[in-house]
């Protein structure tokens, strides 16, 4: 894993990078399954949060959403089949 140019990241989460409120930055959160994907973004809009990116298979093969949590951070929720990146179990 890397890091991706601020432009590149807007991109990706569907946002303006020049638009107010993007702060250059996103918050990734692996998960084991699409299922928790969707689970964990049904909980997270729930919860108050805005979705950004609906749930999606992606270009790279793996599936992914975005949402702005309360104070308007971004978030991605993703399910990467080739490699976990988490500890092990």
């Amino acid at each position: 894993m890397g890091l991706y140019p601020w432009h590149k990241l807007a991109v990706d989460a569907g946002v303006d990078s020049a638009g107010s409120g993007y702060r250059g930055i996103t918050l990734s959160h692996n998960l084991h399954t699409k299922a928790e994907v969707d689970t964990l973004m049904a909980q997270a809009i729930a919860a108050g949060a805005t979705l950004i990116k609906q749930p999606q298979t992606v270009s790279w093969g793996g599936y992914c959403g975005y949402f702005a949590d309360l104070d308007g951070h971004l978030w991605e929720l993703v399910y990467n089949p080739f490699a976990w990146v988490g500890p092990e179990d």
